[in-house]
């Protein structure tokens, strides 16, 4: 029996000379994998549905394994993303997270609208690099972690000068610096957008504006954390800072 469910791909996987395993994030049933026979001979009718990022409605056989993926309607090929290699890099990055962070058939529409929202900021040519740091804010809770952001993770003072904390998890007030001797200086905006970015719907934040060198601490805060509680050693993290090394950009992510 065939049913209909609302996706994107996240993940292709050639399998012969002329199939597909694609993982589908889907809104109904969380993350799926389905055989698509024939997709990759440019005539298929799945050709173009099974390119990452797609956005479509899919029809697809389920069973306890692998399931067979049978047609598909397109609502948004991500275009503008994949006609340009930095977006493309970043669109890889938040949805090889993604794949890391959500099991087989667990449904959270939540994150799907996360992810589909991004996407949808990216190929409308909103800032990235922005999009791209709070959407590791936002996915840190899938992976079990809750920094602490809403004041000092020892005395929970909510006023005064602030750092971060690797070791202790989160904002370190002045009166508690000497807990943490390796703790990463940040500005009064660092702090206010790294709570935005962590509590604030992705539809309310809107077209924001940061200085490039804001960005480089909020990438040294959310690397270091990520690097030291998450485990994971993503390919295209990689890639994008090594792109971004070849570009004369080093520090962009």
């Amino acid at each position: 029996m065939f049913e209909k469910c609302e996706g994107i791909v996240i993940r292709t996987i050639d399998y012969g000379e002329t199939n597909k395993i694609v993982t589908i994030f889907t809104r109904e049933w969380g993350k799926v994998a389905a055989m698509a026979r024939g997709a990759k001979k440019p005539s298929s009718r799945l050709s173009s549905v099974t390119q990452i990022f797609t956005y479509g409605i899919f029809l697809i056989q389920k069973s306890r394994g692998v399931g067979s993926l049978h047609q598909g309607e397109l609502l948004s090929t991500m275009r503008y993303i994949r006609e340009d290699i930095f977006l493309t890099a970043y669109a890889s990055y938040i949805v090889e997270l993604t794949d890391k962070a959500t099991e087989e058939r667990r449904p959270n529409p939540y994150l799907f609208e996360l992810l589909l929202q991004t996407l949808t900021y990216m190929n409308e040519g909103l800032d990235a690099e922005v999009l791209t740091y709070i959407y590791e804010m936002k996915l840190l809770p899938a992976f079990g972690l809750y920094p602490k952001l809403d004041g000092c993770a020892i005395c929970g003072e909510k006023e005064g000068t602030f750092a971060f904390s690797i070791a202790q998890g989160g904002f370190l007030c002045h009166r508690c610096f000497e807990h943490d001797p390796h703790r990463i200086p940040m500005t009064p905006s660092v702090l206010k957008l790294l709570r935005l970015f962590y509590y604030v719907d992705l539809s309310r934040i809107g077209q924001i504006a940061v200085k490039s060198e804001t960005k480089q601490q909020i990438k040294t805060i959310i690397s270091a954390y990520y690097d030291e509680y998450s485990g994971l050693s993503l390919k295209t993290k990689r890639f994008l800072q090594q792109l971004h090394t070849l570009d004369g950009k080093s520090g962009q992510i």
